[in-house]
C-alpha cells in the first residue's frame, strides 16, 4: 500500500536503526566499504565532495561512507513504511549524496545486500533535491535513529551549499573549468 505522506520521524527512526544494524553486520559490508572507497579513482563530481571545506579524500571517505549507509537506512525505512520511491528520496546534502552514489555504484554488492537482507535500496536522481536543512525532516529522522546530529562538516544546509557553489565555481574557472565541472576550456596542450 502506497501512502502520500511522510511517516513520523519516530517511526522512521526505529526501522532505520534496525536496518542500519543489519547493514553494518552483513557479511559483505567490508567489501562494500572498500569498493566504495575505491570509487574516487574512477569518478568523482565537482559538485559534491569539493563543497566540504578543505576536502581530503583520505580523511573524509570513512566518515562519508558512514553517512551514506545511514542515509540508505533512512531511505529504506521510509520506503518500507510508504512504498513510495519519491517520498523515500529524502533531502540530503550533496557531499553525502555523492558517497551514496559511490556505494550504489557497487552494483553486485548492492544487489546481494537487497536479496540477502530484504532491504529496498532507494535512490532515484530524478527525485533528488538538495534542500536539506538542519532541523528538517531528514535531520529529525537521523537524530531519532542514530542518537546524534548529522556532522555539519558533511551535512551542509541548502543555504550553505548555495553560498559555497559560486566560490567553488570561481576557483574552478581559474583552471578553465566551468559550470561546476560540466564544461571546460582545457585543450590538453603542453603548458610551458
Amino acid at each position: 500500500m502506497t501512502t502520500t505522506t511522510l511517516p513520523a520521524p519516530s517511526q522512521v527512526a526505529a526501522l532505520a536503526a534496525a536496518i542500519h544494524s543489519r547493514l553494518t553486520a552483513w557479511s559483505g559490508f567490508e567489501r562494500l566499504r572498500s569498493s566504495s572507497w575505491a570509487y574516487a579513482d574512477c569518478w568523482a563530481s565537482h559538485t559534491g565532495y569539493p563543497l566540504i571545506a578543505e576536502w581530503d579524500e583520505a580523511r573524509d571517505k570513512g566518515p562519508l561512507f558512514d553517512e551514506a549507509i545511514r542515509v540508505l537506512a533512512l531511505k529504506a525505512a521510509v520506503w518500507q513504511l510508504t512504498h513510495d520511491d519519491k517520498l523515500a528520496e529524502l533531502l540530503v546534502s550533496p557531499p553525502v549524496d555523492e558517497m551514496v552514489h559511490a556505494v550504489l555504484a557497487q552494483a553486485p554488492y548492492v544487489e546481494r545486500l537487497q536479496a540477502e537482507l530484504g532491504i529496498h535500496v532507494v535512490h532515484m536522481t530524478d527525485n533528488e533535491e538538495f534542500g536539506y536543512e538542519s532541523g528538517g525532516y531528514t535531520f529529525e529522522c537521523y537524530v531519532a535513529a542514530f542518537g546524534q546530529e548529522p556532522p555539519e562538516r558533511y551535512w551542509l544546509g541548502k543555504a550553505e551549499v548555495l553560498r559555497r557553489q559560486p566560490i567553488l565555481d570561481k576557483a574552478y574557472a581559474r583552471a578553465g573549468i566551468h559550470e561546476q565541472g560540466r564544461r571546460h576550456g582545457i585543450t590538453f596542450e603542453a603548458v610551458a
